[in-house]
């Protein structure tokens, strides 16, 4: 191993190193708890307050237009920018914007502006952690602290569950967006725990730390990157048969007992979290053994997912049903960025090319809730969960058949092994 290795070795397991590691994984904790009443608990929230499926369809759709429309030229800004924690800081507050016009009024203007700024924002949130993780713990070692980061991700989205089935259940559903304004105060002590020292700026874009020329490649190396193309169409796809399914059943059951629609949510959304931070740091050092078989496994349980919602009305059998979720999430939450990184080695693109991912997986998104909207309007539940799977299936047999194994020949070498390792070392 070169000198120049093994310094900076030496110094990606020093003392302050593993205190912003630490820091980052409890920034990815309270993240969690600001961002999870902007999710699903929303669909919930409008239908209880007599909003119509089509018209929560709509918001959700706009909102995640609006987050389509910043995801790549997010991922731009996050590449180039010098003061990544001042970034994630500024975006924090436009989120939590949004979160105080939520609790003010429900009328047309104050939800699509609330929508506005919180679609505006949440390309910048997670994005630019994994960044700032790249750059802390470099290369070698970012696959393992990724899971790392999900798996505080997931357990900060079962705490918030639990707390907002509690306080809604008691309070009313206003109050969810009150607990998501409080928990931005943990989130950005963790965020000034970060040493911004740390965090290179170059290996935070995907170059490599011994490289000499640290310049990024042009933005055409990614659109002639094939197999990156035909994965981001995976991706789409997943997310478009994905997104619908759980405000989907948080609606359907808002119409029958509204009072109990908010811990039905929140129960769906522990089994899923626990799930994926219980898998997490699993899934993170499996992948370094090979990403395919880990994408074809969450790709294959989605349809499954979603015909099985059809069989069924009974609450406990619906939430047990969640495992699913929580499995393929977890795979793909994790997995797909680690692509991205392997089709972005060495090009000082990574963030661009995660917002791209993230451009195709909120275009999914908004177009899943309006295709679910419009099914259950026209047919039903049951014929809207089909559909759902129906395009599962199409992104599992499109990922089987055109996108190969992305992890690089040399990337599980016994020095890199020992590289990841050590930045983990007690």
């Amino acid at each position: 191993m070169p000198y120049q290795r093994q310094a900076g070795l030496r110094r990606s397991i020093s003392g302050p190193k593993k205190k912003s590691l630490r820091a980052i994984e409890w920034l990815n904790f309270f993240l969690a708890d600001v961002q999870t009443g902007m999710g699903p608990f929303l669909a919930a929230y409008l239908a209880s307050s007599g909003w119509k499926p089509g018209s929560v369809g709509y918001v959700l759709t706009f909102g995640g237009l609006v987050a389509v429309a910043m995801q790549t030229p997010a991922g731009a800004v996050i590449d180039s920018a010098r003061r990544k924690r001042a970034l994630l800081g500024i975006s924090l507050g436009v989120l939590v914007t949004g979160a105080f016009l939520l609790m003010s009024h429900l009328g047309l203007l104050s939800v699509y502006s609330a929508q506005f700024l919180i679609g505006a924002s949440a390309p910048f949130l997670a994005p630019t952690v994994a960044a700032i993780t790249l750059g802390v713990a470099g290369a070698e070692a970012f696959d393992k602290q990724f899971g790392q980061n999900q798996s505080f991700n997931a357990a900060g989205n079962v705490f918030t569950a639990l707390l907002i089935a509690y306080v809604s259940y008691k309070f009313g559903y206003r109050s969810i967006f009150a607990i998501s304004v409080l928990l931005a105060v943990p989130a950005v002590i963790s965020l000034l725990a970060i040493d911004g020292k740390q965090i290179d700026c170059a290996v935070a874009r995907g170059l490599s730390e011994e490289s000499d020329d640290r310049r990024p490649e042009g933005f055409s190396s990614l659109l002639r990157d094939r197999v990156l193309l035909l994965f981001l169409a995976a991706a789409f796809l997943f997310h478009l048969a994905n997104a619908a399914m759980l405000p989907q059943l948080g609606e359907m059951l808002s119409k029958d007992n509204l009072k109990a629609a908010a811990p039905f949510m929140s129960a769906c959304i522990i089994v899923t979290q626990l799930v994926i931070a219980l898998s997490a740091v699993w899934i993170g050092r499996q992948a370094a053994r090979g990403r395919k078989p880990l994408l074809l496994a969450g790709f294959a349980v989605l349809p499954v997912r979603g015909v099985l919602y059809t069989l069924t009305h009974a609450a406990g059998a619906l939430i047990a049903i969640q495992v699913l979720d929580g499995i393929a999430n977890a795979i793909f939450g994790i997995v797909s960025i680690l692509v991205i990184k392997d089709r972005t080695r060495n090009t000082g693109r990574f963030n661009v090319a995660a917002g791209a991912l993230a451009t195709m997986v909120g275009t999914g998104a908004a177009a899943s809730t309006t295709v679910g909207g419009v099914l259950i309007q026209r047919l039903g539940y049951r014929a809207s969960f089909l559909g759902l799977a129906g395009i599962a299936m199409l992104a599992f047999v499109l990922l089987l058949f055109t996108v190969p194994e992305t992890l690089p020949d040399d990337a599980a070498t016994p020095a890199n092994k020992a590289a990841g390792r050590a930045v983990f070392a007690k």
